[in-house]
């Protein structure tokens, strides 16, 4: 299922990282594998022993610090990778990937995921300007942390995930589920979860939200993107 499946007609989403030749060589040398809501693809601290490609669901990437506060710091889809990184310079996993619901991916062992970058230019390239595309987003992300209100901020994230991660629904004509719950929006919008409760509340009373347990759905995303502009 691409981002364009997920989301309602005339909503884009980002261009998928790999083509349909990466996909395929990618495919041919891992193994299949799933994982149920909540369980644990690749565990921060972890020996970088493997990739995943996923091929559907919905993962979250989160940072836990020394003084027990979890950052979430990006969702990763379909057609996505994960774990790559630290594949490539041996260091332990930086992060943890949870499955936010069942999850279908491809294992790609370590070393085979080096080889195949030396074999295949066109793979290399595409990881290449998918790591780069995610610093700039994460460098984007961090210069918006200190510019903006938490209202604005939160407004940012919901709207990004929308975009790249939405799931159309039935009714009303237009609304797109978020799969975050507040807890994890704060992270996402450098908040806290009461400054989250708060934006939510005020949006949901403008008619721009929903709120549900474990997410949140946009009701006027045109709006909202304005209010993220500001």
């Amino acid at each position: 299922m691409t981002a364009e499946d997920r989301l309602p007609p005339g909503l884009s989403g980002p261009p998928e990282p790999f083509g349909p030749e990466e996909l395929v060589v990618l495919r041919a040398a891992g193994r299949v594998r799933a994982w149920e809501r909540g369980e644990v693809l690749i565990r921060q601290g972890g020996h970088p022993d493997s990739v995943i490609l996923i091929t559907d669901g919905l993962t979250k990437v989160t940072s836990d610090s020394d003084n027990g506060y979890t950052s979430l710091l990006a969702l990763r889809g379909p057609g996505e990778l994960v774990g790559e990184l630290s594949c490539l310079d041996g260091s332990p996993r930086s992060a943890t990937v949870t499955a936010m619901v069942r999850v279908d991916g491809v294992v790609v062992a370590a070393a085979t995921f080096r080889r195949l970058l030396g074999e295949h230019e066109k793979l290399s390239a595409s990881v290449l300007c998918s790591v780069v595309a995610r610093l700039r987003d994460s460098d984007i992300l961090r210069a918006g942390h200190g510019a903006h209100t938490a209202r604005v901020r939160v407004a940012r994230v919901l709207v990004e995930l929308a975009r790249r991660y939405g799931v159309a629904e039935q009714t009303p004509p237009g609304a797109i589920s978020v799969h975050m719950n507040q807890q994890e929006l704060a992270g996402a919008s450098a908040t806290s979860r009461e400054s989250v409760v708060r934006c939510l509340r005020t949006m949901q009373d403008e008619g721009l939200v929903e709120t549900y347990r474990g997410r949140t759905v946009v009701l006027d995303l045109a709006r909202l993107r304005e209010l993220a502009e500001t």
